[in-house]
């Protein structure tokens, strides 16, 4: 998780500032956010930006430390790794992730303090759930409108639908509709699982157990940065080195299922393999088109409200409604034509 954990952070909008720089919720009272890129950010507020990217830093230091390279890791392999570490070669990866858990518990406090649009929607929120530890690898598919099951059920609950308009598929919640995944679904089903150290900053951002205003998502994003930070220090701290770096595997035919909650949410992925273990069939559903509907809505929604703003702020803000979701399409952060037809 903490290797994901940086897609917001150094592009982050900023409280404040001069009067040319003021946040759009300065001119508009709608948003918080004011600068296009973190590179046009950090001549104002490079401070701001060198933390975010020294967060990034510490997390890919995580990968490269375990897989060999940050990008496309070479030490994994199927069943374990083909070299773990010892554990005193944790610390000096250790000092950089105590680091970043401070610099993270910052980042929240600076979070809470933008100012946010009122949009609050009445969501089905999906995330894994597992008893003894926040969404991650393992447990069942829950909702908060009674959703609980093995994630080898996910195909009957779920399904991609084609629609007229557009060549992304929709994901779909089988006689229910749009639902939503990420950041704000896993913190809502699972704040309970969250160190106490994450919580506290939960609170102290002014977040109760539930929030379900897709543009604080910043906000949850950063408490579960300082939660990847604070599991990957408790992971070193009882680390053992194991007497065998993977365990053997036989191939079998067999059908495979697993969710993973990255950053953006559920990854739903299925095998089918002979017994070579070669491939047959395979599906993977990324969250992002999971989304891709609920992020439709918002937009609906979202206009409907705030549609008497000038064309330009709307069309602003409607950009930052999409980007809530970090959706992972190269044109979601500036594309959108909004015209309006006002009568």
């Amino acid at each position: 998780m903490v290797a994901g954990m940086s897609h917001e952070v150094a592009v982050l909008p900023v409280p404040g500032g001069n009067d040319h720089n003021l946040p759009l919720a300065g001119r508009t009272g709608q948003t918080p956010f004011d600068y296009p890129d973190a590179v046009r950010m950090a001549k104002d507020y490079p401070d701001i930006v060198k933390r975010g990217l020294q967060m990034k830093k510490a997390g890919n230091a995580i990968v490269s430390f375990l897989g060999g390279r940050e990008v496309h890791p070479i030490n994994v392999r199927v069943g374990g790794f083909y070299r773990v570490p010892a554990k005193q070669e944790f610390n000096q990866l250790a000092e950089k992730l105590k680091w970043g858990r401070d610099a993270a518990l910052e980042t929240v406090q600076w979070t809470a303090q933008l100012a946010f649009p009122e949009f609050e929607q009445d969501y089905e929120f999906v995330a894994l759930q597992h008893p003894g530890e926040y969404p991650f690898n393992e447990g069942r598919l829950v909702s908060n409108v009674g959703l609980d099951i093995a994630v080898r059920e996910y195909e009957d609950h779920f399904v991609e639908e084609h629609v007229p308009y557009s060549n992304a598929l929709h994901s779909i919640h089988k006689g229910r509709g749009a639902y939503f995944v990420g950041p704000l679904a896993r913190y809502n089903l699972n704040f309970d699982r969250l160190s106490p150290l994450s919580q506290e900053a939960a609170r102290n951002a002014g977040l109760g157990q539930q929030c379900r205003n897709p543009f604080k998502s910043i906000i949850v994003r950063s408490v579960e940065i300082v939660y990847a930070f604070d599991e990957a220090l408790r992971i070193i701290e009882e680390y053992e080195k194991p007497e065998q770096p993977a365990v053997e595997i036989h191939p079998r035919a067999a059908t495979g299922y697993a969710c993973t909650e990255v950053p953006r949410g559920i990854l739903y992925h299925r095998y089918r393999i002979d017994d070579e273990g070669l491939i047959l069939d395979a599906k993977i559903i990324p969250p992002t088109s999971q989304n891709q509907k609920i992020i439709e809505n918002d937009l609906y929604r979202y206009v409907e409200q705030a549609i008497d703003l000038p064309e330009d702020v709307l069309t602003w803000q409607c950009e930052q409604a999409i980007r809530n979701y970090d959706p992972c399409i190269s044109c979601a952060t500036h594309f959108l034509k909004l015209h309006i037809e006002r009568e």
